[in-house]
């Protein structure tokens, strides 16, 4: 078995060790003052008024070129939902009428028309009106 005193891995293992040992210890001191809470306060208000800037260019630049923002296409989709269910509704009523329709009738029949009361004047074979017939 090899040496552990002059094995390359394990030296390299150990100063990694013990890096990470001091890293952690300056990371747990510099988390514990105050000032780190303020910076990072500071970072995290700038990152969240950077990504409303750029919110409002990407939806100023979309309408220059004429395109619908998210909250555009999020408004278009929620009303397409609702014309959906809307004409779902339509179709239920629909099939409920038409089997309302079939339980009196048998099959759904259009409505009856009126009788025919007005005739036209008689005509001869020629197509002219008969004689004696009424003129305008």
């Amino acid at each position: 078995m090899a040496d552990k005193s002059n094995d390359p891995v394990a030296l390299w293992q150990k100063m990694i060790g013990e890096m990470e040992k001091g890293f952690n210890a300056f990371a747990a001191r510099a988390m514990e003052s105050p000032q780190f809470s303020q910076a990072l306060n500071q970072v995290g208000g700038a990152t969240a008024a950077g990504q409303k800037q750029l919110g409002e260019l990407m939806e100023k630049y979309l309408l220059t070129m004429n395109m619908p923002s998210r909250a555009q296409m999020i408004g278009m989709a929620e009303r397409l939902q609702a014309i959906e269910g809307q004409l779902n509704e339509i179709k239920a009523i629909l099939h409920q009428m038409q089997g309302n329709a079939a339980g009196s009738g048998g099959v759904y029949a259009p409505a009856p028309r009126p009788p025919r009361t007005k005739r036209p004047p008689p005509t001869t074979a020629g197509g002219a009106p008969k004689p004696g017939g009424e003129q305008k």
